[in-house]
């Protein structure tokens, strides 16, 4: 790392809150911040965040591309910037121009002997990480792309902790394999409070360089299926063409460079579906009926909102007036306060509405819900989403909360 950072000379808790500081001053100049997470290696997960950059880039959009991989770092050969090296001052380290819109750095490129490998453990890690984030001098950009290792180490849990405001987006093939390692990402990101933008299937298909046929030789749709089932968006498929690593290997980006239509096709439906999530993700109220995305931001830090979810067995009852038990959650912030667990009253027709009234319920979650029934709480001020997945109270007050609740069709049907 360049060691002419104004921080570089302090140390201890001064050092650390310089560090904090620089950090802060460098992301908020910055919209977006994406970090591209694989469960595990060779799925190509670096090559779409190069070609999520360069299609954003291609838009109009100021974007930035920075590889913290510390011991596999791609970014440097798949854009042929393997043999530069990045300017810097007392201030930080400027990033390499790739086009006008697009700026790329990786930190590779400020170690010394870059065919020696990197052998550090985790508290090392996440200080040059920190550093790392700190020093680059980025300016003003629409977006940031944020190209990590293969897992759930140190890397992808120190871009979540220093970066509060990073979406993810989980790259997989078709296979089993790589979809169990996947689930394992999703959850990280779930424990982590990291909003997931989606989940790309990479490789779906292969696409004959000859005569531009498709052919599904590695399996097709097993990602489609994981976001379903995880309760997770679906960005898209991108098919397997021969002419994405050969363009890696040469430093081009294959997106820059006359590619299938079946590719640009399928990357433009991805990026119009990661766009269209970010403004989504932006919005202040949920869509009642629950067809989409639930973007209700609780109230200020200061008040409290009390959410009632109905529960059977730990987890959402479908069937509200029916229910075991519910959850009542007190929120202030993004934080649960408190959780109480209350037996319903006998269910009998428009009690529920007044008893969750009295207990100053705001929010309810349900699966589904009868729209007698949402109308009488409506009359009483209280919100209700329905369509709301199977999942514990816990998780989905914090997908909720991050903007990241997924929900479908009320499922009532009276």
């Amino acid at each position: 790392m360049s060691n002419g950072c104004a921080h570089g000379s302090q140390t201890g808790e001064d050092a650390r809150k310089a560090e904090d500081a620089a950090i802060q001053q460098s992301l908020s100049r910055i919209k977006h911040k994406i970090l591209v997470m694989s469960g595990k290696g060779g799925v190509g997960k670096s090559s779409l965040a190069v070609h999520l950059a360069a299609g954003l880039s291609m838009k109009g959009f100021k974007v930035g591309l920075m590889d913290v991989d510390l011991h596999g770092p791609s970014i440097p050969r798949l854009l042929g910037l393997v043999q530069q090296t990045p300017l810097h001052n007392q201030d930080g380290v400027f990033p390499l121009t790739v086009t006008e819109n697009l700026k790329a750095i990786s930190i590779e490129m400020l170690m010394a002997d870059k065919d020696t490998p990197t052998i550090w453990r985790g508290p090392l890690k996440i200080g040059v990480i920190r550093q790392f984030i700190a020093d680059v001098i980025w300016g003003s950009l629409d977006f940031l792309v944020i190209d990590s290792p293969p897992g759930t180490g140190d890397e992808p849990l120190t871009v979540a902790q220093t970066i509060p405001d990073a979406w993810a987006i989980i790259v997989t093939t078709p296979q089993e394999i790589s979809l169990s390692d996947v689930r394992k990402s999703i959850n990280f990101c779930r424990q982590v409070q990291m909003p997931i933008l989606g989940l790309v299937e990479n490789m779906s298909g292969y696409i004959c360089p000859h005569c531009g046929q498709e052919s599904a030789i590695f399996k097709k749709g097993g990602g489609r299926k994981t976001a379903l089932a995880m309760n997770v968006p679906f960005l898209g498929s991108l098919p397997f063409d021969t002419r994405v690593m050969e363009k890696g290997d040469e430093g081009r980006v294959y997106l820059f460079d006359d590619p299938s239509p079946s590719f640009r096709s399928a990357m433009e439906g991805i990026l119009e579906n990661l766009t269209a999530a970010l403004e989504k993700g932006q919005a202040p109220e949920p869509i009642p009926t629950g067809e989409a995305k639930s973007d209700r931001k609780p109230k200020a830090d200061a008040d409290t909102l009390k959410i009632a979810i109905p529960l059977a067995e730990g987890r959402l009852c479908n069937h509200f007036g029916h229910c075991e038990q519910f959850a009542l959650i007190d929120l202030q912030g993004k934080n649960i306060i408190q959780k109480v667990m209350v037996t319903p009253p006998p269910h009998e027709p428009g009690l529920l509405p007044r008893w969750l009234g009295e207990k100053g319920v705001d929010l309810i979650i349900a699966g589904g819900m009868g729209q007698r029934a949402i109308s009488l709480f409506n009359e009483r001020g209280i919100k209700v989403l329905t369509g709301a997945p199977q999942l514990p109270p816990e998780e989905l007050v914090a997908q909720y909360v991050h903007q990241a609740l997924i929900t479908g069709e009320n499922v009532c049907d009276h």
